[in-house]
């Protein structure tokens, strides 16, 4: 870009105005030669302007106007595929049956359930599932989880004793015995705001073992000693529709959580009710990008704890939508 000096402005044209009422001649003069000078001006500027906008590269300003048409049609096709919603509790009972819902729980009955997967098929399922997912949106930031599944058997067979999930690991997630509130302070802020309305459903629902030894909905898990049962309302990332009804407020307060995993097959949400005395076999999570929040409900008698997976701190917002789409549920 070509800048011009322009003429330093005249001021002599205004040597009229103290004298407008005896020189009427000289008024007219000067005040045409200042409108003159003022187009000339005018003129200056616009041959700048279009001398500058000769100077520019052309090959530049094509290049630019190629780029924001390709940033106008990746907004598009993001846009076009959000995802899914929590969906109302009322909704969720159309085909509830049909979907492999036994006493409220849902069992995987596919081989091709990818928690269920432990076979060499699931790293090429997995990368072909990345390879989709890049072709409708973008290979940007998919550094960790290309690495990941190129890796796996390294990751899943030699993996250190601190983690040893047993469905997918994500490379460099800094890991820790447990997190602090702040890791995901606004979730668990909101949590602690509904204690009371989750305690009160919880209640309602535990008052149905006085009249059988197993209500509908819940699920009794395999331990040493004792008991230990589960009431899920997200389940592996799906809904299970009869116990959300039962639970419409706290199923509803999951939508109001910026980093629950509702979206994918590492995603739950559950209350847990462990009788006194209870042992739990030591095991280990499906993943590494998620962690479990809990929220102790009930301490005395039964330990009753609201349980919600959340995202890793340190999983980026690409990294998130892009194994949302590659775990996705029935993917």
């Amino acid at each position: 870009m070509v800048w011009r000096s322009v003429e330093p402005q005249r001021t002599d044209y205004l040597t009229w105005l103290p004298t407008l009422s005896n020189k009427p001649t000289k008024m007219s003069l000067e005040w045409l030669v200042a409108w003159s000078w003022s187009l000339d001006g005018l003129r200056d500027c616009i041959a700048s302007g279009i001398q500058s906008v000769r100077d520019c590269d052309t090959s530049a300003v094509v290049t630019v106007a190629c780029l924001l048409v390709l940033f106008v049609w990746y907004c598009y096709h993001v846009g076009r595929e959000q995802p899914r919603p929590f969906v109302s509790v009322n909704s969720l009972m159309q085909g509830a049956d049909a979907n492999g819902l036994q006493n409220g729980y849902v069992y995987c009955q596919s081989p091709e359930c990818m928690r269920c997967t432990h076979s060499e098929g699931l790293n090429q399922k997995l990368y072909h599932n990345l390879q989709e997912y890049a072709k409708r949106y973008s290979w940007s930031g998919m550094g960790r989880i290309h690495k990941g599944i190129r890796e796996q058997g390294r990751y899943l067979n030699s993996r250190p004793s601190i983690q040893k999930p047993e469905v997918f690991f994500l490379p460099d997630l800094p890991t820790t015995p447990y997190f602090p509130r702040d890791a995901q302070k606004h979730d668990v802020e909101v949590l602690e705001r509904n204690f009371q309305t989750i305690l009160c459903e919880f209640e309602t629902l535990y008052k149905a073992f006085s009249n059988c030894s197993l209500p509908q909905g819940w699920k009794m898990n395999s331990t040493p000693s004792g008991e230990w049962f589960t009431f899920y309302l997200v389940n592996q990332g799906v809904c299970v529709p009869r116990n959300c009804r039962k639970c419409p407020r706290t199923y509803r307060l999951l939508g109001s959580l910026r980093t629950c995993i509702g979206n994918n097959v590492f995603g739950n949400a559950c209350i847990s009710v462990l009788s006194p005395g209870t042992v739990i076999t030591e095991h280990y999570g499906p993943t590494n990008i998620r962690i479990r929040c809990h929220l102790g409900v009930v301490e005395d008698g039964p330990r009753v704890v609201f349980m919600v997976d959340l995202w890793h701190p340190n999983v980026a917002a690409a990294e998130r939508q892009a194994l949302d789409f590659i775990f996705a549920p029935g993917r």
